[in-house]
């Protein structure tokens, strides 16, 4: 994965992001990649959904899921 500088991530769209505050970059799929692997581990049930839902609208990857998951 090409390394997202300070300077780059501030370019980016804000459709580039899945989380709030411009938070877990989607840019590509290996940053998509990412950012599901660190909100499972961090982010809060409602930002895991957030961020499943817009990967998996993107890439097609990390479905959303069910109610129990």
């Amino acid at each position: 994965m090409a390394k997202l500088t300070s300077g780059a991530r501030a370019k980016l769209k804000g459709s580039s992001f899945a989380g709030p505050n411009r938070s877990y970059p989607i840019e590509d799929r290996n940053h998509a990649k990412a950012a599901l692997s660190m909100v499972s581990r961090y982010g809060s049930p409602a930002v895991k959904a957030e961020v499943r839902r817009k990967v998996a609208s993107r890439y097609g990857m990390g479905k959303p899921r069910g109610l129990l998951g």
